[in-house]
């Protein structure tokens, strides 16, 4: 089994599990990311990254309502460090820094943390709030931080029920294209 027919199946499995207090499935969430990263004629490991940002929700093993717990399940590092062993940098950067680029945008847009939904602000304050203005710079430092904006910004627009967007199948050549090339 390839790592894209992996992904493919942990979404049909598991994707149809709520997305943490929004409207929509996980998988949902995926497509509708992926989908929003395409009409944006994104590169195909920006569309890769934007379909499987939130992968570590689907790998860690706790219960859909972690944040009403109190807990940070930290998904970025737990899918980064999945991934990390099978794409590109240019998929896993961005899905790693996509938590840090929210709080990067509360702290640089006012009308961006107006327009967050209730569950992505209670996730914000256990991910750590908006940045500071020297963490902010720092963030704009890092490789990679543009595209962790885009991403972001398209993880809050995925969030429609019923939305018709392309299947799994859809970016299975996008996925395929972002894999590191083994020697």
């Amino acid at each position: 089994m390839t790592v894209t027919d992996q992904i493919i199946q942990l979404f049909e499995t598991k994707g149809g599990a709520a997305y943490f207090g929004e409207p929509v499935s996980q998988l949902e969430h995926a497509l509708e990311a992926a989908w929003q990263a395409e009409q944006a004629n994104a590169s195909a490991s920006l569309v890769a990254a934007a379909l499987v940002h939130d992968i570590g929700h689907l790998l860690h093993e706790m219960p859909e309502n972690v944040a009403d717990l109190g807990v940070d399940a930290r998904h970025e590092a737990i899918g980064y460090a999945w991934l990390a062993r099978h794409f590109v940098i240019r998929v896993t950067a961005p899905v790693l820094m996509h938590v840090a680029a929210k709080r990067y945008l509360c702290a640089k847009d006012r009308e961006y943390a107006a327009h967050l939904s209730p569950a992505s602000i209670e996730s914000l304050g256990l991910q750590g709030g908006a940045f500071t203005a020297q963490e902010a710079r720092d963030f704009e430092h890092q490789p990679f931080w543009r595209e962790a904006v885009r991403l972001r910004r398209w993880d809050d627009l995925a969030k429609i029920p019923g939305l018709a967007v392309p299947g799994l199948e859809h970016y299975r050549a996008a996925l395929d294209a972002a894999l590191r090339k083994r020697a």
